[in-house]
C-alpha cells in the first residue's frame, strides 16, 4: 500500500506510474494492451500486481489485484476509466481499510452503479433481494455478487451466465433446474429459445416466489413462451396453453383469484401446480406410460381417490382437432352446427307465428 499511496495527484502520478510500469521489465506493455486508456493503464501500473492486498479491520486480506484483460474485455472496457467508479486518487481514493470488513466494502459499493444505471438501480429497491439487504441480511446479492466487478460480460449474450450467477446463492435450485428439459436444453445444447433464471423471475425486480400473487401470475410467465405459436411450432408444441388453461376450470378460478373474487385460501391450480418449477420434465423423455402416471399422482393431490385413469378425460393443452381427441372434434363440430340450426329455426318459427298472427287481424 505505501507505493500506491506514495503518488499524490494529477498528471505528474499518472505519468510517473506509467514510468515506474515501463521499468519493471515491460510488465505494462504485456499485461496492459493498447487500447487500455493511458488513466487506467496507469492505475493497473500497481494493480495488475497480484501481490496487491490491503488488510481490512477485521483482519482479513482483501485483493486489489485487477487482471487487465478481464476489464479489456468487459462491457465496461472500452466505455469507463477507473475513476468513473473510484473516487479520485489525489482527493479519496477509497480504501478497505477503512471498512469493518470485505462484504461491508462491497455493500458501501452498492450505489456506485446507479449513477449509469439508475432505472435498473431503482428496479432493485423494490425486489426480495433488497429487503433482505434492508432488513439487515448483508449477504443478500447486491450488483457485483451477479454481474462481478471489473470483468462485467453482458448478460444477454450467455443466457446460462445468469443461471451460474443465480447458482452461487441458489445452487440446491440450479441443480434442479440444470436436470430439468429448460437446464439440459440450455447447459447441454446451448439452446437459447429456453427460459434461464431471469425469464421467469426477472433481472433486478425480483418477486419473493412463495407469495399468493408471484403463484397466480405464474401462468403469464409461463404463457410468454408456450403462447408464442411461431417458437413452439419448431419444436412441435401445443401453442394454445392460453386458451386451453384460461378456458377450463383451473383457469377460471385462478382469474377469478387474480381479480380478488377468491379468497387466497380457496383451492386455485396453476401451471406450478401440475408441471413442477424448476424441475419440469419432457412428456418425450420419461415416456407415455410414465408422464400418465406423473400426472395421475398429481391429479390425485387435490382429487382423493382418483382412479388411474382420471387425466385421460382431460384434453391436456391441445385443442379437439382430427389428430388430438377426434371424437370430441366431431362432437363439437356437431354442436357448433346443430345449435345454430335450432336456434334459428326457433327463431324462424316465432316470426312466421307472428306474421301470421298479424295476417289474421
Amino acid at each position: 500500500m505505501r507505493r500506491r499511496r506514495s503518488v499524490v495527484g494529477g498528471r505528474h502520478a499518472i505519468v510517473q506510474l506509467l514510468i515506474v510500469g515501463l521499468l519493471a521489465g515491460g510488465a505494462l506493455a504485456q499485461k496492459a494492451p493498447e487500447k487500455l486508456r493511458d488513466s487506467v493503464a496507469a492505475c493497473l501500473a500497481c494493480h495488475d500486481d497480484k501481490q496487491l492486498s490491503v488488510q481490512l479491520r477485521d483482519g482479513a486480506t482483501m485483493s486489489l489485484h485487477v487482471d487487465p484483460q478481464g476489464f479489456l474485455h468487459s462491457v465496461h472496457g472500452s466505455q469507463l476509466v477507473c475513476t468513473d467508479c473510484h473516487a479520485r486518487y489525489e482527493e479519496n481514493h477509497p480504501s478497505g481499510a477503512t471498512f469493518p470488513s470485505r462484504r461491508a466494502y462491497a455493500i458501501a459499493s452498492y450505489e456506485t452503479c446507479k449513477k449509469c444505471h439508475f432505472d435498473t438501480y431503482t428496479r432493485t429497491l423494490e425486489s426480495v433481494h433488497y429487503e433482505l439487504l434492508k432488513n439487515g441480511l448483508d449477504s443478500a446479492p447486491i450488483c457485483t455478487d451477479c454481474h462481478g466487478a471489473h470483468n462485467i460480460q453482458n448478460p444477454h449474450e450467455k443466457r446460462a451466465m445468469v443461471s451460474r450467477s443465480c447458482a452461487s446463492c441458489h445452487d440446491g435450485v440450479y441443480l434442479r433446474y440444470a436436470k430439468s428439459v429448460h437446464g439440459k436444453a440450455l447447459e447441454e445444447g446451448g439452446n437459447q429459445d429456453v427460459p434461464a433464471c431471469a425469464d421467469c423471475h426477472t433481472h433486478h425486480q425480483i418477486q419473493a416466489p412463495g407469495t399468493t400473487q408471484f403463484r397466480l401470475g405464474s401462468p403469464q410467465i409461463c404463457i410468454r413462451c408456450h403462447g408464442d405459436r411461431q417458437l413452439m411450432a419448431k419444436y412441435g408444441i401445443s401453442a394454445t396453453v392460453a386458451q386451453t388453461y384460461l378456458s377450463d376450470f383451473h383457469g377460471v378460478t385462478a382469474s377469478l383469484a387474480g381479480g380478488g373474487a377468491l379468497l387466497p385460501q380457496q383451492v386455485v391450480v396453476t401451471c406450478i401446480d401440475c408441471h413442477g418449477v424448476h424441475d419440469i420434465a419432457s412428456p418425450r423423455l420419461m415416456g407415455g406410460e410414465a408422464m400418465k402416471a406423473s400426472v395421475a399422482a398429481t391429479c390425485a393431490k387435490c382429487h382423493e381417490g382418483a382412479s388411474p385413469a382420471f387425466p385421460a378425460a382431460w384434453l391436456s393443452h391441445y385443442e379437439p382437432s382430427l389428430r388430438h381427441a377426434p371424437l370430441v372434434f366431431f362432437v363439437q363440430l356437431f354442436y357448433k352446427v346443430f345449435i345454430p340450426f335450432v336456434v334459428i329455426g326457433l327463431v324462424l318459427q316465432v316470426l312466421l307465428h307472428l306474421y301470421r298472427v298479424s295476417l289474421g287481424r
